[in-house]
């Protein structure tokens, strides 16, 4: 078993880790993705990619 101490340091470094940058990329790098293979689709796929990459971008903006 860790040490309490072990725990509450290793609970600290993630949270200091997610922070504000790490965690908003981790949600809009998927997004931007699934943008980029929806691209492929004729006639809607430019719109569908343009709408899901402005989302994106406004999530990378959110101040946390």
């Amino acid at each position: 078993m860790m040490p309490k101490l072990a725990r509450v340091a290793g609970l600290f470094l993630l949270l200091l880790f997610l922070n504000a940058c790490v965690l908003t990329k981790v949600v809009t790098v998927p997004m931007r993705l699934g943008g980029a293979v929806v691209s492929i689709v004729p006639v809607v796929g430019n719109t569908a990619h343009d709408v899901i990459d402005e989302s994106a971008e406004q999530i990378d903006n959110i101040p946390l």
